[in-house]
């Protein structure tokens, strides 16, 4: 069934058009407001459509779906594909959640180490009786580039940039170098950890950098841009 995803991040806001599973185009919603959201509906024409979000938006964006579509808003009260273990469900961020029924679905009875690189870093572990365990947050790339500028007096701000030298022969060199390598070594050591306590899992990297570091990691890693959107997929079956 023809499915419009949307995801309202922190620092995007997106959307998917999926149909049995397939993410068929995705979109980048621009502006705020009920306008741009009207306009892709009326684009792809969906059967159905799914919100999730981490920041305040739009009511009227809800209740213009709920009329036009069979919606669902991704809750604290939606039926999931797996437990959760760890904490209370109300308290687990939507966008985890998708990405949790992303693994649920496509990786059954497996352990599944997702690992979601945006404005922030999640760590999400689902173990292969389908239960949610936890997990980390950690500060995103952008994140650490941006705080090292704003907590200090004279580091300048630095991006990221995919050719860094190891060793850095000047400020800007020095900040990049410590910020990549630092990530890698992040990501490294959280998968050792996870791969000596639970043996055999599968490891899921998603987010825009994600292509990034996967290329770069020692272990077998899918990378998969559109994980989230598979979530919400799946969840929007679930609750339809």
């Amino acid at each position: 069934m023809r499915t419009l995803c949307f995801d309202f991040g922190n620092t995007r806001r997106k959307a998917a058009l999926l149909d049995e599973g397939t993410v068929l185009d995705t979109y980048l919603i621009e502006h705020p407001g009920l306008d741009p959201i009207r306009q892709l509906v009326e684009q792809t024409r969906p059967e159905r459509t799914i919100l999730t979000s981490v920041i305040h938006h739009e009511p009227a964006i809800e209740q213009w779906l709920s009329e036009q579509t069979h919606f669902h808003l991704l809750s604290a009260s939606s039926r999931l594909n797996f437990r959760v273990v760890a904490g209370k469900k109300e308290t687990i961020g939507a966008d985890r959640i998708a990405l949790l029924a992303a693994a649920a679905a496509q990786y059954p009875q497996q352990h599944v180490l997702i690992i979601s690189m945006g404005t922030c870093n999640t760590y999400n572990f689902l173990n292969r009786d389908g239960d949610f365990l936890g997990g980390a947050i950690s500060p995103g790339l952008d994140l650490r580039f941006r705080s090292m500028h704003d907590y200090t007096a004279l580091l300048p701000i630095a991006e990221p940039d995919w050719h860094y030298p190891l060793i850095g022969y000047n400020t800007n060199t020095n900040l990049v170098s410590g910020v990549m390598n630092g990530m890698l070594g992040e990501l490294e050591y959280t998968i050792e950890q996870y791969e000596q306590r639970f043996g055999n899992l599968v490891i899921v990297l998603t987010g825009g950098r994600a292509p990034y570091f996967a290329s770069r990691l020692k272990k077998r890693i899918f990378a998969d841009s559109h994980f989230l959107f598979k979530g919400l997929y799946a969840l929007s079956s679930l609750n339809s």
